[in-house]
């Protein structure tokens, strides 16, 4: 090649890679967002989550999509996450969509609802059944974008005070309940109080609260709930299967880059697949610690899980009867619920029934 010629085509060259480099820095910003969490540091399986999610964004961005996590209260308390992001004071949160009812009930079903679905079932409905499309509508009159981000799986019902044998122990019972539960166990007899997570244990052993729920064996030992309170009941009826989400400004959301976009849902699904299983690998020996120490471990009578059962269909009807929202969302879950258990019934509960049976035989 000619020295001229390859003077001109070297030229050409960096002309081109110099109009290619904004380009490619445009399509790759650098974003910083904060993300408030509604739990406490010390529960590393759920508010773990959200380190779980900082972490790969920025794996997956080259670090050019950095989130910045605060635990409850840093930025602000963990009951008004939504809030903050609502509005705009942080990008995003790693909250649970029940602790809003009193917005509106609907945001009761985004987490669980009493006799809902089980994790499974949840992922099920949210992913592939269009519960997640439901939601994402209904949320846009809060400015909120959200992607399930975790599930505890099926939840313990709670520490009680007292040993509760009939539907009449729960009259007066000041009990610490999120969501729409607390309406359901209005009508048994319990006066529901909401208390964050980090704030519930000096609640009980001050006897402010006579009962209170958690997650479960592994993060309830955590918070010593065992110590102020002896009586351990099973199972958690209104959280079979509740959902964590990350909740993000809608405007955030729509400014970000597709590739941003797609990283910060990638992260959030392996999220929602992380949480449940570290919960499912630690509850079993947390369990025999507790009971080791003195726990009492109680199902919920028959009594009271019917009289739950009852009051709880009695209170969809009312909400549905004046909240669309509420209506849409709640019957598509149910029927999604009900489709979901002719398979279960079948196949996955009579193998898990059966392995439970023959655990105890099991020589190996």
């Amino acid at each position: 090649m000619k020295r001229r010629n390859f003077l001109a085509a070297s030229t050409a060259g960096l002309a081109a890679a110099a109009v290619a480099a904004p380009a490619v820095a445009q399509s790759a910003p650098e974003v910083k967002w904060r993300l408030t969490s509604s739990f406490p540091k010390s529960l590393d399986t759920i508010f773990g989550a959200a380190d779980t999610i900082s972490k790969q964004v920025a794996e997956m961005t080259d670090n050019k999509f950095q989130i910045q996590v605060f635990a409850a209260g840093e930025i602000v308390p963990g009951l008004q996450a939504l809030d903050a992001v609502s509005n705009a004071t942080v990008e995003m949160c790693h909250t649970c969509s029940y602790y809003y009812v009193g917005k509106d009930p609907t945001f009761a079903i985004g987490t669980a609802v009493p006799f809902g679905l089980n994790a499974r079932q949840m992922n099920a409905w949210l992913i592939q059944g269009g519960g997640n499309e439901l939601f994402n509508e209904f949320y846009k009159k809060f400015n909120i974008h959200a992607i399930p981000a975790g599930n505890t799986g099926a939840q313990m019902g709670g520490w009680f005070r007292k040993e509760i044998k009939t539907v009449a122990d729960l009259n007066g019972l000041k009990m610490r309940i999120a969501g729409i539960t607390g309406q359901v166990l209005a009508k048994l007899g319990v006066v529901p109080q909401q208390v964050a997570g980090g704030d519930i244990y000096p609640a009980l052993e001050k006897g402010t609260i006579d009962a209170a729920e958690w997650v479960g064996p592994y993060d309830d030992e955590k918070l010593g709930f065992n110590k102020v309170a002896p009586f351990y009941y099973y199972p958690g009826w209104w959280e079979g299967g509740p959902t964590v989400h990350a909740f993000i400004n809608s405007d955030k959301w729509n400014a970000l880059p597709k590739t941003y976009q797609a990283a910060l849902t990638n992260a959030c699904a392996s999220a929602n697949q992380v949480m449940p299983a570290k919960y499912d690998l630690q509850n079993p020996a947390a369990l025999r610690r507790l009971v080791a120490a003195g726990t009492q471990l109680r199902p919920f009578p028959q009594e009271v899980m019917e009289a739950a059962f009852n009051a709880t269909n009695e209170l969809y009807a009312e909400i549905s009867a004046k909240n669309a929202d509420f209506k849409k969302i709640i019957d598509s879950m149910q029927a999604s619920r009900n489709e979901q258990y002719l398979w279960w019934q079948v196949a996955e509960f009579t193998y898990d029934a059966f392995m439970i049976r023959a655990r105890a035989r099991a020589t190996r």
